[in-house]
């Protein structure tokens, strides 16, 4: 079964998984998963959330925290914290020999739409975590694209999260590729500096599918928007990390910005749910996938170059939605801004969580 993520890196595809808690660390789970191919991990506030709020495992650490701190975020580092360094050190055999081995932990939120905040929360969990192969998240926000290049200037691995627009996406290309200029004037080792774009896929379709079930009509488009934005997303990565600029770059030990296929899972149950796997498979990128997906992709997965199949169809594609009245810049700046926020309502949910097992660990 696990040959199918071994065949996707033959195509040039990384797996990831997107999960992380204690459990998974210490039974062996993720250390099985890497043996079979998955280099790289990435984590949100939701996986954080149904973790800790979800069992005990984190009971006497919180207890022993608790003894000198209690507001709920920073509890919340502390303990995050020994899980992203294992992973980090579980994963280091892949990070010496390959361009993966990459654990990521997130920005809160909250910061989405404050530069200066979000570089200083970046930077202070880059030093706290202190492992070499820690990507920081930053969201793909307005505010996050100075936040992206100062931290890429000063050193910091970056993961650009929630990106759903192609304009957008462009925009993060060319925040790494500034900052990466800016660390070789000052002086900076371009080979500890690393970036992915976070380009997340099965939420297009279903907002777009709820569009599109709004003004009736046009079934065939249902599930094609995501896939197409996906490779022509693709085409702009082509685009800028090639040519006379890059190549100097390069020079110095710069890797590209890959794409990092996120929301991989299938929404609708009515899609095959290894759809968003099997139909982006392509050299240099990354497809982090629930655990659940990977499961399904080794059982009956197909490995294919898909991703450049069919680039003038994906073109058509946005074409065909225009002409069907479904506004793209509108349907991306939604996804956006609901993205910003359901990562902040989980946030809060997770703090809400270590506050009632305070409370608890407290009484008893």
């Amino acid at each position: 079964m696990a040959m199918r993520l071994h065949e996707l890196a033959q195509h040039g595809q990384s797996a990831w998984v997107d999960y992380l808690s204690r459990p998974f660390l210490h039974t062996g789970e993720l250390a099985g998963l890497v043996a079979d191919g998955v280099v790289g991990v990435t984590s949100n506030p939701t996986i954080f959330h149904g973790a800790i709020a979800e069992s005990d495992a984190y009971d006497d650490q919180l207890r022993e925290v608790l003894r000198t701190e209690t507001d709920p975020k920073e509890v919340f580092l502390e303990i995050a914290r020994d899980d992203i360094r294992t992973a980090c050190d579980l994963l280091r055999g892949v990070f010496g020999h390959t361009p993966d081995g990459w654990v990521s932990l997130e920005v809160d939120p909250h910061l989405a739409h404050d530069t200066q905040a979000t570089v200083e929360e970046a930077v202070r969990l880059h030093r706290m975590v202190d492992k070499p192969n820690l990507f920081v998240k930053i969201p793909g926000t307005e505010a996050g694209l100075p936040a992206i290049e100062e931290c890429v200037a000063r050193g910091v691995p970056i993961n650009v999260t929630l990106l759903f627009s192609l304009e957008r996406h462009r925009a993060a290309a060319k925040a790494y590729l500034r900052g990466l200029r800016r660390l070789r004037e000052a002086g900076g080792e371009l080979s500890t500096v690393a970036s992915v774009a976070s380009f997340f896929v099965s939420r297009v379709d279903t907002e777009a599918d709820r569009r599109l079930d709004e003004i009736g009509g046009h079934d065939e488009l249902k599930g094609t928007l995501a896939i197409a934005n996906a490779k022509l997303a693709y085409l702009t990565y082509q685009e800028l990390f090639t040519g006379p600029d890059w190549d100097e770059l390069a020079a110095a030990a710069a890797s590209p910005q890959r794409c990092l296929w996120a929301s991989t899972s299938a929404k609708n149950p009515a899609y095959r749910d290894v759809r968003y796997v099997e139909e982006l498979i392509g050299p240099d990128t990354v497809n982090t996938m629930p655990r659940e997906t990977i499961s399904a992709f080794q059982d009956d997965g197909a490995v294919a170059d898909t991703l450049v199949r069919d680039v003038d169809a994906a073109r058509r594609t946005l074409d065909r939605f225009a002409d069907a009245g479904i506004d793209y810049d509108d349907v991306v700046a939604v996804l956006e801004r609901e993205g910003v926020a359901k990562f902040a309502a989980s946030f809060d949910k997770l703090f809400d969580a270590i506050a009632d097992k305070r409370d608890h660990l407290v009484r008893t």
